[in-house]
């Protein structure tokens, strides 16, 4: 989707003169291609059906978004005063708040907050680009703009569907458990809807012993496979057998997120003990890194077998706010990026692994010290290596443009995968991707102006940072897939 004329036309580009000139033609090439969203978390029933709607804006734009909680968290305002609904059994303390109209005058009144940062870039462009709000959100303006967006969302046109075409979305994948029954996307296949959303397969909740509720989600996989898990390779075959399901419902890709990207093979006898401990409630700090190290290994070689890209999100310390998670849950913007080390603890995994091109092992990090020191060789030696966009915090104009002076000189540009906006919140799809592609623009743009690429060189790069490069690596471009190697 080309965003309608928003803010200034040429923001986030160079002041530079020349720059400018030739990031803009490079970015007006590639604004208008479709997007390929293969790492995100939409929920799929907002798609399953024709009739789905968002909600009220403070639905939309506050309760599910953690950048915004976050933001407004840290200046003191309490999530129940922000719509936020707290756990089942947690109801002492503040009421949560239900009136929409006034969390919104609350969250216009704190808009202040969000200046010079990506959230608030991102918003500004939503509510004009996507919604053609005229005037900037304002503490006067609040309800007069919760009215106008009211009224917009209950209109066909604003539904999901329609905004998902409107967009220019050509693929959306989601994240889903282990044992999710994919109810809403078989409804969305049934429907007959031509939009293509696809599944993940996501199975850190029983693969990380300590993780919140790890023996419910444990029984959930043995409910969903009908198989008693008591040993390690009963409970890979059952991973197997879920991914398997996954493939027939047309996702391409698997989805691990770890603090540490360390790997370590164990024998049989030193798993199946550590599984019996857990299966006790008794497993230990080193039991789950254990664990978690090895079972990270056979599922690169479930990879090579099906053919699911692996994506390895390293480098989240999740939950830091305990006091928060007790009463809200996860995902409540108290996740906290921690230091990563990769060159010796992805080795065994790539001893194995890393020469056989089958294996496609995306790598994102929140630890930028480690672009230029260990990821960018790494992805530059092992065929099996890609490296992944700046992810989360580094989602970001700067962050961006430090990624590609740390990446790019030694991985090159097509061991890395474009974009992925790895958003929850739909209507920032086509702002993350718009900031991606203009921030990609004017980096090239430097690169033309320096004499490292010529401008013809750099209008295919651009096309590549923009929709080839994702398209191929996560294996949508009608290549070796993963449903073809299931049949």
């Amino acid at each position: 989707m080309k965003l309608e004329p928003t803010l200034e036309a040429n923001r986030l580009f160079a002041p530079d003169p020349a720059q400018r000139r030739v990031a803009r033609e490079l970015y007006d090439a590639v604004a208008g291609l479709p997007i390929v969203s293969p790492h995100g978390h939409v929920d799929p029933r907002l798609l399953a059906d024709p009739d789905a709607t968002f909600g009220t804006p403070t639905d939309l734009f506050i309760i599910p978004d953690h950048y915004i909680l976050r933001m407004l968290y840290s200046q003191g305002i309490p999530l129940e005063a922000l719509g936020v609904p707290v756990r089942n059994g947690n109801s002492a303390g503040p009421a949560t708040q239900t009136d929409h109209r006034r969390v919104w005058q609350l969250f216009a009144d704190n808009l202040f907050l969000f200046r010079a940062t990506p959230s608030g870039l991102w918003l500004a462009d939503e509510l004009r680009g996507v919604f053609g709000i005229a005037q900037p959100l304002t503490s006067d303006n609040a309800a007069a703009v919760y009215d106008e967006l009211s009224a917009k969302l209950a209109r066909p046109e604003f539904r999901p569907r329609a905004l998902f075409e409107r967009f220019g979305i050509e693929t959306l994948c989601t994240t889903d458990d282990a044992a999710d029954p994919l109810v809403g996307h078989g409804a969305i296949r049934a429907s007959g809807w031509s939009g293509d959303v696809r599944p993940t397969f996501r199975p850190d909740g029983v693969v990380d012993l300590l993780a919140p509720g790890w023996r419910d989600r444990f029984d959930a996989l043995s409910e969903a496979t009908g198989r008693e898990i008591t040993r390690t390779a009963t409970f890979l075959a059952a991973l197997e057998e879920r991914r398997s399901f996954f493939v027939t419902m047309g996702a391409v890709a698997a989805d691990h997120g770890v603090e540490s990207a360390y790997t370590a093979s164990l024998d049989e006898v030193e798993a199946d003990a550590i599984l019996a401990r857990a299966l006790r409630g008794e497993a230990t700090l080193e039991d789950a890194r254990q664990f978690s190290g090895h079972i990270l290994i056979e599922l690169a070689r479930m990879s090579v077998e099906d053919g699911l890209v692996m994506q390895l999100h390293v480098g989240s310390l999740r939950n830091h706010n305990r006091t928060l998670f007790e009463r809200f849950g996860a995902d409540m913007g108290a996740d906290i990026p921690v230091a990563a080390e990769f060159t010796r603890n992805l080795q065994p995994l790539l001893d194995r692994f890393g020469n056989d091109s089958r294996l496609r092992l995306i790598v994102f990090t929140l630890d930028e010290t480690a672009y230029a020191r260990e990821l960018a060789p790494l992805a530059g030696h092992y065929p099996a290596l890609r490296l992944g966009p700046p992810w989360w915090f580094n989602d970001s104009l700067n962050g961006m443009a430090r990624y590609f002076d740390q990446v790019m000189e030694t991985a090159g540009l097509h061991n890395t995968v474009g974009f992925n906006d790895d958003t929850r919140a739909f209507c920032s799809i086509p702002v993350r991707h718009d900031v991606w592609r203009r921030t990609s623009a004017n980096w090239l743009a430097g690169m033309v102006i320096r004499g490292i690429v010529e401008e013809s060189e750099a209008s295919i790069m651009a096309h590549e940072m923009a929709y080839g490069l994702a398209k191929r690596a996560y294996r949508l471009d009608g290549g070796d897939t993963a449903v073809d190697r299931l049949s």
